[in-house]
């Protein structure tokens, strides 16, 4: 326990650094990654699930725990190629990220989201980016997915990171399908995420 304890404070630490990223800069990839995969059967149609995950694309603070807010920017309304948002993960708003939609498939629902900009998060933005997924399973209920490429900042917590990336993606998919099936939010503000994980987990 003490040793998880002293992972987690450094994890904390690293995770609480600024990372100044130039928003013109292309995105290269050419860097070694890691990837996390998560997914989810929704019992909603596709349509439905691909419009609350990506067409409101600014309103992911509807079914993220982890988000406080999240706006659209730049005059992005909805979620389409070059639309941007910004995503708030503490009271403050002093930590982060400003995201962009870089490619967009509405007839296969994909969709490649890139974090342009980030402050205090450990990410080499160069060298990240997410593919949002979303299968129509032919029986109204969908699959949800998350496919998160990264690289850490410094690269040595990429390990550390990994897991915790699975969690809040596979949390943020609890929140997604809770927000689809029942309309209610939940976001790190709203007071029901435990009651809600508790009874999508037990």
């Amino acid at each position: 326990m003490k040793v998880y304890n002293i992972y987690l404070a450094i994890f904390v630490m690293l995770f609480t650094m600024s990372v100044e990223a130039p928003t013109l800069h292309a995105q290269s990839m050419n860097k070694k990654y890691r990837t996390v995969n998560v997914s989810r059967i929704i019992n909603a149609p596709a349509d439905r699930v691909w419009e609350a995950m990506v067409l409101d694309y600014g309103e992911i603070s509807n079914f993220a725990p982890s988000i406080y807010t999240s706006n659209y920017e730049r005059g992005s309304l909805k979620g389409e190629e070059g639309a941007e948002r910004k995503c708030e993960f503490n009271k403050k708003g002093s930590r982060w990220t400003h995201e962009r939609i870089m490619d967009l498939d509405n007839e296969n629902m994909v969709m490649r989201n890139r974090v342009i900009d980030a402050n205090k998060f450990p990410l080499d933005i160069d060298n990240s980016q997410a593919f949002y997924r979303v299968q129509d399973n032919g029986d109204g209920t969908s699959t949800a997915s998350y496919e998160f490429q990264f690289r850490a900042k410094p690269a040595l917590m990429g390990f550390m990171m990994q897991g915790r990336f699975k969690k809040l993606l596979g949390e943020t998919l609890i929140g997604l399908e809770h927000y689809v099936t029942t309309g209610e939010v939940v976001n790190a503000t709203t007071g029901n995420w435990k009651e809600i994980k508790k009874k999508y987990t037990s």
